[in-house]
């Protein structure tokens, strides 16, 4: 992570009294990420309206144009390896790097840590209300489609069967959480940092929004959901600023903007 997120400039005395306190911050992440899963399960319980929605999202789909998510699973389909890697990837990337994204903030940016914090929140309270107006059953348990369940069939799997699944909600695939957390991963670690390299962060988004899709977990329209939240948060939440800075010559480096004393030279 340090070639991608190499710092700006030191720690400033106001960054390091944004830093809250841990133990406080600990307890405040884990009753959120409690509370999600608490709401999520109490979601549950809505079978034939998810499948109902399901196909009426699917036909939306195909009414905007959007490419088949069955374009995306063909190709990890035509090789085993993928398939397998991405199933991987969607069962244990999700929450291990958004917790490393917010440790790393912590630490680093406390200023950035608050405010991603903030964001996150609103964004996954936001989720919660979707699965009780609007559930939905994932394509994967969709017939009809040419879509087939990968983790199922290939591994690994972090899903049981629907009725027998104590632990989450299959019929909440709208919106995605694993993309929203991801483009905020993104969004923070290039709002954070100055590295000429910042910008691939982005990638971890596309790569997800391609694996939840050829997984066939998600529509492109959960993903778009997920966007949307995610912008109204970040319209209502702003990032803190960060002083001027300037390239250092020949270093590849960024450092400090100079300041100048009014009527120097003069």
């Amino acid at each position: 992570m340090t070639a991608l997120t190499e710092p700006a400039e030191a720690e400033t005395e106001s960054d390091a009294a944004a830093r809250p306190g841990l133990i406080r911050e600990f307890l405040l992440v884990a009753g959120l990420f409690l509370v999600y899963k608490l709401g999520r399960q109490l979601a549950t319980g809505h079978t034939a309206a998810a499948f109902h929605n399901a196909h009426r999202v699917w036909d939306f789909e195909r009414l905007l144009h959007l490419p088949h998510e069955t374009a995306v699973q063909s190709v990890l389909l035509d090789k085993g390896v993928l398939v397998h890697l991405a199933n991987t990837y969607y069962a244990t990337v999700h929450f291990p790097a958004t917790v490393a994204f917010l440790v790393w903030l912590y630490v680093k940016r406390p200023a950035h840590y608050v405010w991603a914090r903030r964001v996150l929140a609103v964004v996954t309270a936001a989720a919660l209300v979707l699965p009780f107006t609007f559930p939905l059953a994932p394509p994967r348990m969709l017939t009809g489609t040419g879509l087939v369940d990968t983790a199922r069939i290939y591994g690994p799997s972090v899903y049981g069967p629907p009725a027998q699944d104590h632990l989450s909600n299959q019929f909440a695939a709208m919106p995605s959480l694993h993309f929203g957390w991801a483009l905020m991963v993104a969004i923070g670690l290039i709002a954070a940092t100055r590295s000429r390299w910042r910008w691939l962060w982005l990638l971890h988004p596309l790569l997800t929004l391609l694996v939840i899709v050829g997984t066939a977990n998600h529509y492109w329209l959960d993903a778009l959901a997920a966007t949307a939240m995610l912008g109204v948060a970040l319209a209502l939440i702003h990032p803190p600023h960060r002083a001027a800075t300037t390239a250092g010559p020949g270093t590849g480096r960024i450092v400090p903007r100079p300041r100048v004393l009014a009527g120097a030279g003069r």
